[in-house]
C-alpha cells in the first residue's frame, strides 16, 4: 500500500519508455525504494529507463512486453504483473501525438490514434480497476491533456481521444469510490519530454520535473484531477466559454 508519508510498495508504468512517466516513477522513488514494473512493446530499447529506475532507487526493475493496441493480450499481461504481488501505483502512461494535418486526412493513423490513446486506455482501466479493487486498495495515475478538457482544430485528433479518456477515467474513480482504489486524471500542457522535443515552448510549458512533482502532490492530496500547468485550469474555463467565431480567430 502506499503508506503516511506517500511511499508506494510496487509501482507499474504502462508505456514503459515514457518520458513523463519515468519521471514521475523517479519522483516517487525519491521516497524510498519500491519495486518497478515497465510495461512497454517488445522490441523498445529499455536499458535507458531501466536505468533511470535503478538509478533512482528501485528495489528491482521488471519489464512486461505490453502492445497497447493487443486489446486480447491485456488481460493475460495484467495477471502476469499481479501474479508477483499486489500494485500500490499503475501509471497510465502510453500514447501517440501525431501531426494532426496528416491524421485527419489519413484513416489508418487516426484510427490507430483512437485505438492507442482511448480505447487501449479505456481496456487497462478496467483490468486495472477490478484487480485494485479486489485486494482492496491502490491508485491510478493517468495522463489525459487539457487538449482533452476542449478538443481545438489544431489537435482534434489527438484531442478527441484524450477527451474520451479524461471522461472515462473520471468517472472511473466515481465508480471506485468507497473500494480503497483512486484515480487522478491529470491534465498537461505541454511537458518538456522527449515526446516534445524539436517543438517551440507553448505558454505555460512545464520541465518534466515539475510535471511530476505536481502528480505526486495530486495524489498525496487525494485529488481527481490536475491541471499542469495550475493555471490551466482557468486558461481552459474562459475558452471553454468563448464563442466559436472568437475561438477560430484564436492561434490555437
Amino acid at each position: 500500500m502506499i503508506n503516511a508519508v506517500g511511499k508506494p510498495q510496487s509501482i507499474l508504468l504502462l508505456g514503459g519508455a515514457s518520458d513523463m512517466g519515468l519521471a514521475v516513477v523517479e519522483e516517487f522513488l525519491s521516497r524510498g525504494p519500491a519495486r518497478v514494473v515497465l510495461a512497454a512493446r517488445a522490441g523498445d530499447d529499455l536499458s535507458s529507463p531501466i536505468a533511470r529506475c535503478e538509478a533512482a532507487g528501485a528495489s528491482s526493475v521488471e519489464t512486461v512486453d505490453f502492445d497497447a493496441t493487443a486489446f486480447d493480450t491485456h488481460e493475460a499481461v495484467i495477471d502476469e504483473i499481479w501474479a508477483k504481488g499486489d500494485i500500490d501505483l499503475a501509471i497510465v502512461a502510453f500514447g501517440v501525438l501525431g501531426d494532426n494535418e496528416v491524421q485527419w486526412h489519413d484513416q489508418q493513423q487516426t484510427v490507430l490514434a483512437a485505438q492507442v490513446n482511448y480505447t487501449g486506455a479505456v481496456s487497462v482501466g478496467v483490468l486495472l480497476a477490478d484487480r485494485m479493487k479486489n485486494q482492496g486498495h491502490g491508485q491510478i495515475v493517468v495522463f489525459s491533456s487539457v487538449a482533452g478538457e476542449m478538443v481545438r482544430r489544431s489537435n482534434f485528433v489527438y484531442g478527441s481521444t484524450k477527451a474520451g479518456v479524461d471522461g472515462f477515467y473520471r468517472m472511473l474513480g466515481e465508480a471506485l469510490r468507497g473500494t480503497g482504489v483512486r484515480v487522478l486524471t491529470v491534465r498537461p500542457g505541454q511537458v518538456r519530454t522527449n515526446m516534445t522535443k524539436g517543438l517551440d515552448d507553448a505558454p505555460l510549458t512545464v520541465d518534466k520535473e515539475d510535471a511530476a512533482k505536481a502528480i505526486a502532490a495530486g495524489v498525496d492530496n487525494k485529488k481527481s484531477v490536475i491541471w499542469v500547468h495550475p493555471l490551466f485550469r482557468w486558461v481552459m474555463l474562459i475558452l471553454k466559454n468563448l464563442p466559436q467565431f472568437i475561438v477560430r480567430k484564436l492561434p490555437i
